[in-house]
């Protein structure tokens, strides 16, 4: 598309707005390169400024989850809630994703219900300790065990999935080019393994 070759930096107008979106409805795939190069820096802005506070008790991968979280509010339901975006009301589309990425921010804080803990001064010394406890060890290969169960009823696909993007670590847009999958179904997938995953750790501690 015409836009992909601006500045990333460069802040579109109304009318390229507009075209980028119509673009973004009909899952153009250049479409969706340029949202991300032109607004997930903005979209982390804003999640940040949410997140800031709670970094004691956030991890660092907390964030990404937040914006996979708003990626798939954007493209569930037939991108109902990428529809309701509606310019007449004034807002820029930029305006109009920040303030979604900020309510993305609290309703995963608001889900988490964490509480930073607590230490006595007695404690002092045991809780500086680095080293996993015996405990944690356990409970961490019990998890990894469950894991590898769910991986074995994967298709193969999902298990190359879940290598790349759980695993490895890389964008949505990278996973999406080699898969030869669409970005959209990067995120529908992420989505379904993870609810998989949930649901499965759920059944083995019942």
């Amino acid at each position: 598309m015409w836009w992909v070759m601006r500045n990333d930096t460069t802040r579109l107008s109304r009318e390229e707005e507009l075209v980028l979106l119509e673009g973004l409805l009909a899952g153009n795939q250049s479409s969706w390169r340029t949202f991300h190069r032109q607004y997930d820096r903005l979209i982390y802005r804003c999640i940040r400024k949410v997140t800031g506070s709670f970094a004691s008790v956030l991890r660092a991968e907390d964030e990404r989850e937040i914006y996979a979280n708003l990626i798939v509010q954007l493209l569930s339901k037939d991108k109902k809630k990428l529809r309701s975006y509606d310019p007449a009301r004034g807002s820029r589309l930029g305006t109009w994703l920040g303030l979604l990425a900020t309510h993305a921010a609290y309703d995963y804080l608001r889900s988490l219900r964490r509480e930073v803990p607590r230490v006595p001064l007695s404690e002092a010394e045991t809780a500086c300790y680095e080293g996993a406890s015996p405990f944690d060890e356990v409970e961490h290969e019990e998890k990894s065990r469950m894991v590898k169960q769910l991986l074995t009823k994967l298709s193969a696909k999902d298990q190359m999935f879940v290598k790349l993007y759980f695993s490895r670590g890389m964008s949505p847009e990278a996973v999406a080019d080699a898969m030869h999958i669409s970005v959209k179904t990067v995120y529908s997938k992420k989505h379904k393994i993870q609810t998989r995953l949930e649901s499965f750790v759920a059944a083995q501690a019942a």
